[in-house]
């Protein structure tokens, strides 16, 4: 399978210049949504965040796992641990697995 750039709509959202994005541009390539839509969405669950360590999530520079985790949850996607402590790996890589995982290879599948 070939490598293709995605910016997850980040050009065309009228995005320019660098950010640490990462987890953003993820979800709006796995889940089809715009980046905007995705990016207001993860900064309204950051602002109900308690502050940790002197921050909160944003969506362009960093979000916090219950954040990212909270919102994918309300879309319906659901965790699947690939590893417990003690029980080593039970996902063995194939074909199959590369499309259930999400493009930031976060193990959520899809609803």
């Amino acid at each position: 399978m070939p490598w293709v750039f995605d910016d997850g709509g980040r050009g065309a959202a009228g995005f320019k210049g660098s950010a640490s994005d990462c987890v953003t541009r993820s979800i709006a390539i796995a889940t089809g949504l715009p980046y905007r839509e995705v990016y207001d969405a993860l900064n309204e669950l950051a602002a109900t965040e308690r502050p940790r360590r002197g921050s909160r999530s944003s969506s362009r520079t960093g979000v916090k796992k219950q954040t990212y985790r909270h919102f994918l949850e309300s879309l319906g996607w659901v965790w699947h641990p690939t590893m417990t402590i003690g029980r080593g790996c039970k996902v063995r890589l194939c074909i199959l697995a590369l499309f259930s995982h999400s493009e930031s290879g976060f193990n959520w599948l899809r609803p």
